[in-house]
């Protein structure tokens, strides 16, 4: 597979955009971490201001451990900030901290996408577990219908990183409009800084999508030459 050509031709775009995603993420929180919030608001206070401004305050925010840790569990109604992000009173942690609100907000607002990422985690984690095993099944066995089953659950990895995509790009657009309305970062400055950060952030999703539907396309682009083949024998 890793000698395959074409595999690299369909993978290789997504794991360039991901890894200049990830240094434009690091260039602009190292940058925008050095830069204080008007207020000298900490991650987990800017979190927890949005959250209460919109009557969210069952909605709990801790601090957890690990680099760009920083999440909502839709299902326990957690926020969970990084320390880097939960303790700093810098620009950069109020972007973030204002994304993972964002979360909590859709949650809140019954946003369509996110409900369906949260349902379909359990259908992912399990066909991720299945396929490969079904794939190698199929090949071993030439049984075409095992390994096609496994090509199509492959695909659930793909479907999961296409819903995310409104979920994240949406999420950033209410941690904008709510960092700028509560007044929490003010000045051009600051607010191309929260954008730039958000901005990186984004583009490792997208990476993400495009490496995981170009890995799907390769098993589908193998299976369907060997259909082809066996017809031609």
């Amino acid at each position: 597979m890793f000698g395959d050509p074409l595999f690299w031709a369909l993978v290789l775009p997504g794991l360039l955009l991901g890894a200049y995603a990830q240094s434009r993420i690091k260039l602009n929180i190292a940058r925008y971490s050095r830069v204080p919030t008007p207020h000298g608001l900490t991650g987990g206070e800017v979190a927890r201001r949005i959250l209460d401004a919109r009557g969210l305050t069952e909605v709990a925010v801790e601090s957890t451990p690990g680099m760009l840790s920083d999440h909502y569990d839709p299902r326990t109604k957690t926020l969970r900030l990084s320390e880097n992000v939960y303790f700093a009173p810098t620009v950069a942690a109020a972007g973030i901290a204002a994304h993972e609100a964002g979360h909590a907000i859709q949650d809140a607002d019954d946003y369509f996408p996110l409900e369906a990422r949260t349902y379909i985690v359990p259908v992912v984690q399990l066909s991720s577990q299945i396929a490969p095993w079904l794939f190698i099944a199929g090949v071993m066995f030439d049984s075409t219908h095992l390994t096609w089953i496994g090509v199509i659950l492959f695909g659930a990895s793909s479907l999961f990183s296409l819903i995310t995509l409104p979920v994240e790009f949406n999420a950033s657009a209410r941690a904008l409009d709510q960092l700028t309305s509560h007044g929490i970062i003010e000045g051009e400055e600051q607010i191309q800084g929260v954008k730039k950060v958000l901005s990186a952030a984004a583009w490792t999703y997208v990476a993400a999508a495009m490496s995981a539907i170009g890995s799907w396309l390769f098993y589908i682009v193998i299976m369907l030459s060997r259909s082809r083949g066996s017809r031609a024998r």
